[in-house]
């Protein structure tokens, strides 16, 4: 068996054992195994991302997860790909086009703008593929999808055919958001309501029956005074109610508009008079709607303002416009003041500008199979991780809008429909024209023209779950598992899948349970900086993923990101916390090693428990509760506590205690004895190393195979099972005895830092205790103490200043005097003292003693009695040194 090095090598390691999985195709689902089926399809990152430390938190859990089932013995699929981001990968290559070349996608025509955006793809794209290979993830990766693939392709546009001709896919004029940036039309899900701090104008309207009798409105947005076609107020306002049918002055663009008066209206806003602005607001649309108003567009699509008839503004910005329609209102009389004002503000989440609400015709979708969808979430057939996001869910579903799904965008799925050439080439309204929708062209072809817009990604990626999967593999595989993501695509992408295996029906069977996309849904917390901010390339608060692998390893990274990671809590990122992960890797190694350096291990050692020291009893305890605790939060989906657990068990109980303690056997001429400590050394590492698999892969398989614990690879190897300890004579006794023997230890460690000794410097101790029952354990002791000598001294009477520690299995004396002695006793004194009025207040409680049960306070009553027992011996010892 070959040697460890004296250090752990990530550089070394990582790449090899990868490069050995790949090779060996253990990371590929096999669709005909007899093995019950796990699988995870991956969200699919954009085709030319690249690795954020948001993915990192994603893909290690999906790995976790993976892996974790293939050593339960679970045939794995865990199915990788990549999206095209129509609208994000456009704007890059547009944005690379203005700066290279000083032109636009129009000037190049759709054919050759389509080719550039190839070209940056093949230069950029796929690079986010390779990190996550660094990380270390278990993808099958002979399966890896992409979006726009061909047959992927094909099956969105049967899918678009086959909703619009059952009717809930149609084209239509109505009120969208619009980005000005993308200058595309987004759906509702992806418009970000932010706080935005901004100017409320109150403008004044003349009456035209009644010169000199103005209307006065508050607006946040003078610029668009020229698209006011109304002056409205509620039926109920009774201040205006003469001015009904008569007109106002509109004071930009000045024409004369009606005075109507609408439900809609909210009194209490503003005035209580609305200007009505059909072309530039949802809610003055719907009016303009009842009312037979006229639509007028003051706004470009980039967003600058369009209204030759008001030279000053034509041309700027809609924001620089606002400061200058002020300007030009308060030179005219029309301005009567401006005020402080905060509301909320729709953002696109594509491009992070305000969006405009515009009048388009657009392709929209009914959304078919709610009220399905909401049963399936409710009837917990799919699960959600944590619990209350399934009421958000609810309240998104059940005030449901239809979705608008066509984008101004070239490069994506383009829209199967085609309109004849006889209407105008620039109009794509249905009204007095023919429309032809199919996944082919129509039959004469030239006689055509197909719709220049693309679907909505999100149209492509809600059919990810079934539409990546060959119909072997999805007989196997589909219904999936469960699926990773973030809160924030809920909408865009959970639900909408929900929705789509519902309707299309991929399962094997008509039944809902066998067509539902995936059965849990763990949504993960967003990770921000140790401030709480979220992170950005802008705030230089983002760090790069590739370099934290270079210097702490892949697998110091994955375990110090999970380690953090509460479930549904947002994550505080402190780069120390890494530095912990790769640490931990290095004590693991450090720990291997010593046992490799006492000879070869056994792959299944023998335990008998009758014959174990106490150490190794407890350690053996200790990992039994370790398996149970991990089993626990592995099924609520905290993974947290189990890569907590593990570092504690590891560090603490393994390392730090059973490790030292045995080092006593290891080190002693009982070659019996020095036998057994190393088989639960081998025993316990074999069980460390598979429990921690999931998290640390690479390290775990190279110490796997370095000390001979397995023929084959560790990912396959079954998950440790808990020791029988039941039946081992005195079990309770002999825990209770580990417990007061760390307890001294600890005692010992502590008396000997108040007295400022060094931690590798020998020194004596003194026990007050007759020698039953600690006596044989004194060798132990004496090296968990790093001690010259502890000695055994029922009569022992220290000399005044003598620092001393009160243990549940004696008094014991650090024999060295210390001027500092008197203020550590005045410290623990306080300390009981503060505990024992605790459980005093709690004793005399009558709530506390008559609803609690009975054995709870009995254990208050002697835990307050050892208290007032230690605290007489430190006052008398703290008398002594008066």
């Amino acid at each position: 068996m070959a040697e460890l090095p004296k250090r752990y090598d990530p550089k070394a390691v990582e790449p090899k054992w990868y490069q050995r999985w790949i090779e060996d195709r253990d990371f590929v689902a096999n669709a005909k195994s007899t093995k019950p089926p796990f699988s995870i399809v991956m969200p699919p990152p954009n085709v030319t991302g690249m690795l954020t430390l948001g993915h990192v938190l994603n893909n290690t859990i999906q790995d976790i997860l993976a892996r974790r089932a293939r050593m339960r013995g679970f045939e794995v699929l865990w199915l990788p790909g990549m999206d095209h981001a129509g609208i994000g990968t456009q704007t890059a290559v547009e944005k690379h086009l203005r700066q290279t070349e000083n032109k636009t996608r129009h000037d190049l025509g759709r054919e050759e703008f389509l080719r550039r955006v190839l070209e940056w793809q093949d230069k950029h794209g796929g690079i986010i593929i390779e990190q996550l290979k660094r990380l270390g993830c278990s993808c099958d990766w002979s399966r890896q999808r992409y979006t726009l693939d061909d047959a992927y392709t094909a099956a969105v546009q049967k899918v678009f055919v086959d909703l619009y001709r059952a009717g809930l896919i149609y084209r239509g004029r109505r009120m969208i958001n619009w980005d000005p940036a993308a200058q595309t039309a987004v759906s509702d899900e992806e418009v970000v309501s932010k706080p935005q701090k901004g100017q409320l104008y109150f403008v004044r309207y003349e009456i035209v029956e009644e010169p000199g009798r103005f209307l006065e409105v508050a607006t946040t947005r003078p610029e668009t005074i020229m698209a006011d076609t109304a002056m409205a107020f509620h039926p109920g306002e009774k201040r205006y109610l003469d001015l009904i049918g008569k007109h106002a002055w509109r004071p930009l663009a000045r024409e004369k508009i009606p005075i109507i008066t609408d439900e809609a209206i909210d009194p209490e806003f503003g005035t209580g008079v609305l200007k009505v602005t059909p072309a530039h607001d949802a809610l003055d649309f719907e009016i303009g709607q009842r009312h037979g108003l006229p639509v007028v567009d003051v706004l470009y699509p980039d967003g600058r303002i369009n209204c030759p008839a008001v030279p000053e503004l034509d041309g700027l910005d809609r924001f620089e416009a606002r400061q200058k329609a002020a300007e030009l209102l308060k030179a005219r009389g029309a301005l009567v003041k401006s005020e402080p004002y905060e509301n909320n503000v729709g953002f696109s989440d594509r491009s992070g500008v305000p969006i405009e609400p515009r009048l388009s015709e657009q392709w929209f979708l009914r959304y078919p199979k709610t009220k399905e969808a909401l049963a399936v979430v409710r009837d917990h057939l799919i699960r959600f991780f944590p619990v209350h996001w399934e009421k958000v869910y609810a309240q998104w579903l059940e005030n449901i809008r239809d979705w608008c799904i066509s984008r101004q965008v070239w490069w994506g799925h383009r829209i199967p429909a085609w309109y004849r050439k006889s209407q105008p080439s620039n109009s794509k309204s249905q009204a007095g024209g023919e429309i032809y929708v199919g996944v082919e062209a129509p039959p004469d072809p030239e006689n055509w023209i197909q719709d220049e817009d693309t679907l909505d990604t999100w149209f492509s990626s809600w059919l990810w779950a079934y539409e990546t999967m060959d119909d072997e593999t999805r007989k196997k595989f589909y219904p999936t598992s469960v699926l990773v993501t973030a809160p924030d695509i809920i909408f865009f992408w959970v639900a909408r899948m929900i929705i789509a295996g519902l309707e299309f029906k991929p399962g094997k069977t008509e039944k809902i349970e066998g067509n539902i996309p995936f059965h849990h849904v763990f949504f993960t917390g967003l990770i921000r900086d140790k401030l709480g901010r979220k992170m950005s390339k802008s705030l230089g608060n983002s760090p790069d993923p590739l370099e934290l692998i270079d210097k702490y390893g892949a697998d110091g990274l994955r375990f110090g990101v999970m380690r953090i990671a509460p479930t549904g809590q947002d994550i505080r990122f402190d780069e120390k916390q890494i530095e912990e992960g790769r640490n931990f890797a290095t004590k693991l190694w450090n720990v291997a090693r010593f046992r490799q350096m006492h000879g070869p291990s056994e792959a299944a050692p023998a335990i008998d428990t009758q014959e174990l020291s106490i150490y190794a009893l407890e350690v053996l305890a200790r990992l039994n509760e370790t398996i149970d605790a991990i089993e626990t939060a592995y099924g609520e989906y905290q993974f947290n506590t189990v890569a907590q657990r593990l570092y504690d068990f590891v560090w603490s109980d393994y390392c730090d205690w059973f490790v030292e303690a045995a080092k006593t056997d290891i080190f002693g001429e009982d070659e019996a004895k020095k036998k057994s400590a190393l088989a639960v050394m081998d025993f316990v590492l074999s069980a460390i190393f598979r429990l921690l698999h999931p998290f640390m892969p690479h390290m775990t398989e190279e110490l796997w195979s370095l000390l001979g614990f397995g023929k084959g690879s560790i990912q396959f190897a079954a998950l440790p099972k808990k020791i029988a300890l039941d039946h081992t004579d005195d079990l309770a006794s002999k825990h209770n005895l580990v417990l007061a023997i760390y307890g001294i230890t600890q005692a010992g460690r502590n008396l000997r830092a108040a007295a400022k000794l060094p931690s590798n410097k020998k020194i004596p101790y003194i026990l007050r205790k007759e020698k039953k029952p600690v006596f044989n354990e004194i060798p132990t002791l004496t090296r968990l103490l790093n001690a010259e000598e502890v000695t055994l001294d029922p009569e022992y009477q220290p000399p005044p200043g003598t620092p001393m520690a009160v243990t549940p299995l004696g008094d014991l004396f650090l024999p060295i005097a210390t001027t500092g002695e008197r203020e550590r006793l005045d410290r623990e004194i306080a300390r009981i003292e503060q505990e024992a009025r605790t459980v005093e207040a709690k004793l005399q409680n009558d709530a506390f003693v008559q609803r609690a049960p009975s054995a709870v306070v009995e254990d208050h009553r002697r835990r307050l009695n050892d208290l007032n027992a230690q605290l007489a011996k430190l006052k008398q010892a703290r008398a002594g040194l008066n």
